[in-house]
């Protein structure tokens, strides 16, 4: 196991070196799972957008502490690891080519314990309480979005509390009728999106939730959720309904909604099916 350089945008350069990844962001109630190339990763306050067939990463960069390399001695297999300031793994990068394994070793290491001058520059991020779709999310990244929903009465757009036994419902339409989506996880500094059409959608006995949206895999413990709200803020084409998923401990774990300029008829089928949805 080694230290790599953690900042940006010398993260940045490592991760967009790997040619096939299997990229992992979450935890137990929410996870998703993409096998590919990294786009450049983003940082809270920067533009981000998320392109077919890229695994989109956006960080928190006070809250990635360091990134570690580790080598599986009995499998051979290697694996990138954000770590936070907890220890906790936040986003796990799998590398599946030979070639990648021997790519990671031009990666810049630092040594445990020494500080690293030059912190990752940190861009000015939004205020939320007036602030569009990116803002919602740069506010969950920091800290999970509790601050965020503890004085959500300041939020300026509009916003309720929805039932959460309809989401299994609206990602098998959305799948049926072939209506694209994005949906982020997060994990403690980490958030992970994807965007496109639902191919398939499973439910287990125990509530679990699978759906493959576009190139990845969503997987949502809809027993760990405790609530679901969803949020309006202002996207490409106008206010933009978004359905943020808080597990027991008040952190958002999950976001479905529309990313960028998917298209007026998107949006405009997405923005009905939001309509249509009851109250918690």
């Amino acid at each position: 196991m080694r230290l790599i350089d953690a900042r940006m945008p010398e993260l940045a350069r490592c991760l967009t070196l790997f040619q096939y990844v299997q990229a992992v962001t979450g935890g137990p109630v929410a996870r998703i799972d993409q096998a590919g190339s990294y786009a450049e990763p983003s940082l809270r306050g920067d533009a981000f957008a998320v392109r077919p067939g890229s695994i989109a990463l956006r960080l928190d960069a006070d809250g990635v502490a360091s990134a570690v390399v580790e080598r599986d001695e009995s499998t051979g297999s290697v694996a990138v690891h954000l770590i936070d300031g907890e220890g906790r793994t936040a986003h796990q990068g799998r590398l599946l080519s030979e070639g990648d394994r021997l790519l990671v070793g031009l990666a810049r290491t630092v040594e445990a314990g020494v500080a690293v001058g030059g912190a990752s520059a940190v861009p000015e991020v939004p205020a939320w309480e007036n602030g569009d779709q990116l803002a919602q999310l740069d506010a969950v990244l920091a800290d999970g979005g509790v601050a965020r929903r503890a004085a959500f009465d300041r939020y300026r757009g509009e916003h309720r509390a929805i039932d959460v036994d309809v989401i299994p419902s609206v990602l098998d339409h959305v799948c049926s009728v072939g209506l694209p989506i994005g949906v982020a996880v997060f994990a403690p500094a980490v958030m992970q999106a994807c965007g496109g059409r639902v191919h398939v959608t499973d439910r287990t006995v125990g509530g679990r939730v699978f759906a493959a949206v576009a190139e990845s895999s969503v997987e949502i413990d809809l027993a760990g959720v405790r609530e679901c709200h969803l949020v309006r803020s202002s996207g490409a084409y106008g206010p933009t309904s978004a359905l943020e998923l808080d597990d027991e401990g008040g952190r958002c774990v999950a976001v479905v909604t529309q990313f960028g300029m998917v298209g007026v008829d998107v949006y405009e089928a997405w923005e009905q099916l939001a309509v249509s949805l009851p109250d918690a």
